[in-house]
């Protein structure tokens, strides 16, 4: 059915296959939304720090 070096092939395919699976699966549920939630953060940081130096030079 295969030759030796078709084998080693399919085995390279199915490893970055899995490894590609398991990354985005990583990214979409870790990284993505702690990337999103700390510009969230930083981002209502700087609101607040806008509006503090407003009031103090009004």
């Amino acid at each position: 059915m295969f030759d030796f070096d078709q084998y080693l092939g399919f085995l390279a395919f199915l490893t970055i296959l899995t490894i590609g699976f398991w990354l985005m699966i990583f990214l979409m549920t870790f990284v993505i939304p702690y990337w999103i939630g700390g510009a969230l953060i930083e981002r209502m940081k700087e609101i607040r720090e806008e509006k503090k130096a407003k009031r103090q030079n009004a």
